[in-house]
């Protein structure tokens, strides 16, 4: 049966197909569609699965109820890792997440999700919108069948939770510690022992000691998590996650199937949601700082010889896959929108910033 077939059918299928356990396709009632949304988040994980229900509730509402959203947060219909592939096949309609947990399903997800040493928020949009990056994200993701909204954002990442300080680089030899992507690969060649952990299971981890540290998103989410409760040291600045691209993927046949009007209330939401997620998180982060360092955390930063090394690393890491011709071609197109983007805000906002906290006393 295709795949097409297999929607049209579903309405009749999908209670037996739910009570056998197995994924169920989109339900059709009146003219009424509900699609399947299964997200790399636990439910109620801060600003992440915030973003995610955003999309939700965004699509049903512009659509005026013919298209719902149904929610599976990491777990309840398939694991945070296991999204991708839901959706690749067809089992699932669309996923929230940040792709570089999927790096094994192409090395050049790392553009579209986050590079270390890469872009900033609003770089990556500059990049997607008007240097090329969105037709390279659907050259990409078509190979799998996906299409790619991207659909929330961090902000700049934290260095993360430590149980003793960094004074060196060789203080990461053998130190096990939580992150994904090419940030994780960049700890690798400095000697730590790289754990890829889905967000809900992290506090458990470094609770146990089954890791010695970890990396999460910023001081809101991170003291929603409850990281303090562990280890009161915390570096604020971070290398590796700038500013991470949130997606909203979706299963490109099923998105070709929907009626014009649909597929731009997707993109839509998408895009809305990219904005609000964005700002739910630096809305938040200075309050929740002071309130850690008022809990007793000690707020740190990496020395210079730390920050060279992950520099020097980086650039390893990222040139190791050069040799696939698609991953080359993202790499060149955001390597040029970047040294221009960086231009610019160099003597712009960069500028304007240091200037303004200085004659303000911010």
């Amino acid at each position: 049966m295709d795949r097409r077939s297999f929607l049209r059918t579903s309405a009749l299928g999908g209670t037996a197909a739910a009570a056998a356990g197995t994924l169920a396709a989109p339900a059709y009632a009146q003219g009424r569609r509900t699609l399947t949304l299964v997200t790399t988040w636990g439910r109620g994980l801060a600003g992440v699965h915030d973003a995610a229900q955003y999309c939700a509730d965004a699509i049903t509402a512009i659509t005026d109820g013919q298209l719902s959203v149904d929610l599976k947060a990491a777990g309840e219909l398939v694991g945070a890792f296991e999204v991708f592939d839901a959706v690749s096949a067809g089992q699932a309609d669309m996923y929230h997440g940040v792709d570089y947990y999927f790096l094994g399903q192409h090395p050049a997800l790392s553009f579209f999700s986050q590079v270390p040493f890469g872009m900033t928020f609003q770089e990556y949009n500059n990049w997607l919108h008007h240097g090329g990056g969105r037709e390279l994200a659907d050259e990409l993701y078509s190979i799998f069948g996906l299409k790619a909204f991207s659909a929330g954002n961090t902000g700049p990442q934290a260095g993360g939770w430590f149980r003793k300080e960094i004074n060196g680089p060789e203080d990461f030899q053998g130190l096990k510690f939580r992150m994904p992507g090419q940030g994780g690969q960049v700890l690798g060649k400095l000697g730590a022992s790289v754990q890829n952990l889905p967000g809900s299971e992290v506090y458990q981890a470094l609770a146990s000691g089954a890791i010695d540290g970890t990396e999460w998103i910023g001081p809101w989410a991170d003291e929603k998590a409850g990281f303090q409760e562990i280890t009161k040291t915390y570096y604020t600045a971070g290398f590796h996650e700038p500013g991470p691209n949130l997606n909203l993927t979706v299963n490109l046949e099923m998105f070709e199937d929907l009626a014009p009007a649909h597929r731009a209330a997707i993109e839509q939401a998408a895009g809305a949601c990219n904005i609000w997620s964005m700002s739910q998180f630096m809305a938040n982060n200075a309050a929740a700082l002071t309130r850690l360092q008022a809990a007793g955390v000690q707020i740190l930063e990496f020395p210079d010889s730390v920050w060279d090394a992950f520099g020097a690393a980086s650039l390893e890491v990222i040139a190791e896959p050069m040799g696939d011709p698609l991953y080359k071609k993202c790499h060149d197109s955001y390597m040029a929108s970047l040294t221009s983007s960086a231009a610019w805000n160099g003597r712009s906002e960069a500028e304007f910033a240091a200037q303004r906290n200085r004659v303000m006393g911010l």
